[in-house]
C-alpha cells in the first residue's frame, strides 16, 4: 500500500505534456514527408555521383543517407514507436539498443556535414591541392570512416538515461554523456563551422582587395554558409535544454524544461527534411536529375534561352567572380 502510494505521489509531481499530441502529429507528418523526399534525394545523388564521378556528390549522398537512417530511428522508432504507440512499454534492453542506432545516425549526419563543410573550404581556398587530394575513391573512405566513428561513439550511448521518466537528478555518469552529447552534435562541428566559414570570408575579401574584383560569394558558398547557420539555430534549443536539465531542473518535474525539450527535438529533427530543396534552389543540374528521375520532362528551349540555360546549368560551383576556371568544383 505504501509503494501505491509512492507511485500515486510520483506521478502527481511528474511535469504535465503541455503540447499534448502535437509532437506525434509533428514527427508523422515529418517522417511521411521527410522521408521520400530523402529517398528521392538519395536517388538523384547517386545518379549524379555515377555521372559525374564527383565526391561533393558522394558526401551529399552520404548525408542524405544519414539523414534517412535518423528519420527512421530516432523520428519513427524512437519518438513515434516506444514513446506514441508503445508508450515506452518496451523492454530496457531494447530501448537502450535503439538508443545505440539513435546516437550513431545522428553523429553521422552531423560529423558528414562537417567532412563536407572541410570539403568545400579546400575546395575553394585550395583549389590546386584540391583537384590532388580529392577523388572519389579517399571520399568512399572517409565516408567510412565517418560511418564506423559514429557507431563507435554511439557505443556509449547504450547507458543514456530516459529524461522523460527518470525523475531523480541526473548522476556523474549522466552528466557526463549527456555533455559528451552536447560536445559531439553540437560545440566541436559549430566551432569548426565558424572557423571554416570565417576563413572562406575572409579568403574571399583578400582576393578581392588582391584582384580588385567586386566581392561576389556563389550560391553554393552561400548555401553552405545558411546550411550551417540552420543547423546551428535549430540545434541550439535542445543542446541548452539538456544543460538546463543537468544543474537547474530536471524534465520530469518541471514543465517547463519538458516544453523546452519537446520544442528542441522538433526543431532539431526539422534539419534532416531541409536539404532537398536548398539543393533545388542552388544547382539546376540536381533539379535536372530530379525530373529525369521522376520522369518529368521540361519543354525544349531553343535559341538564346537555350544558350543561357546551357550556361547556367552547372553543378554546385564555388566560382567567385575573377577566379579561374580551375577553381570550380
Amino acid at each position: 500500500m505504501q509503494l501505491d502510494d509512492s507511485e500515486t505521489r510520483e506521478e502527481a509531481q511528474r511535469s504535465l505534456c503541455t503540447v499534448g499530441v502535437i509532437p506525434v502529429i509533428y514527427y508523422s507528418v515529418l517522417l511521411c514527408l521527410g522521408l521520400p523526399v530523402n529517398v528521392l534525394t538519395a536517388v538523384t545523388l547517386s545518379r549524379l555521383a555515377t555521372k559525374t564521378k564527383k565526391s561533393s556528390y558522394c558526401y551529399l549522398l552520404a548525408l542524405t543517407t544519414s539523414d534517412i537512417l535518423t528519420q527512421v530511428f530516432i523520428v519513427f522508432v524512437g519518438f513515434i514507436l516506444q514513446t506514441a504507440i508503445l508508450h515506452r512499454e518496451v523492454p530496457s534492453t531494447f530501448m537502450q539498443t535503439v538508443s545505440i542506432l539513435e546516437f550513431a545516425s545522428n553523429h553521422a549526419s552531423i560529423w558528414i556535414t562537417v567532412v563536407l563543410t572541410v570539403d568545400r573550404y579546400v575546395a575553394l581556398c585550395h583549389p590546386l591541392q584540391y583537384r590532388r587530394i580529392s577523388y572519389p575513391e579517399r571520399t568512399k573512405k572517409i565516408i567510412a570512416i565517418v560511418f564506423i566513428a559514429a557507431f563507435i561513439t554511439g557505443i556509449p550511448f547504450y547507458w543514456w538515461s530516459d529524461v522523460w521518466r527518470d525523475s531523480k537528478p541526473p548522476n556523474t555518469l549522466d552528466k557526463i554523456l549527456m555533455w559528451a552529447h552536447c560536445f559531439i552534435i553540437y560545440f566541436i562541428p559549430c566551432t569548426i563551422f565558424l572557423i571554416t566559414n570565417l576563413v572562406i570570408i575572409q579568403n574571399l575579401r583578400q582576393r578581392k582587395k588582391a584582384n580588385g574584383y567586386r566581392l561576389h560569394v556563389g550560391k553554393t558558398t552561400a548555401i553552405l554558409l545558411a546550411i550551417t547557420t540552420v543547423f546551428a539555430i535549430l540545434w541550439a534549443p535542445r543542446t541548452f535544454t539538456l544543460i538546463c536539465h543537468m544543474y537547474v531542473s530536471t524534465v520530469n518535474k518541471d514543465w517547463r524544461v519538458h516544453l523546452a525539450m519537446d520544442i528542441g527535438n522538433m526543431l532539431a529533427l526539422l534539419n534532416t527534411a531541409v536539404n532537398f530543396f536548398l539543393y533545388c534552389f542552388v544547382s539546376q543540374r540536381f533539379r535536372a536529375m530530379v525530373r529525369e528521375v521522376l520522369g518529368i520532362h521540361k519543354p525544349y528551349c531553343t535559341g538564346s534561352a537555350n544558350g543561357a540555360h546551357n550556361e547556367s546549368f552547372s553543378d554546385f560551383t564555388l566560382k567567385p567572380l575573377g577566379l579561374s576556371d580551375g577553381a570550380c568544383l
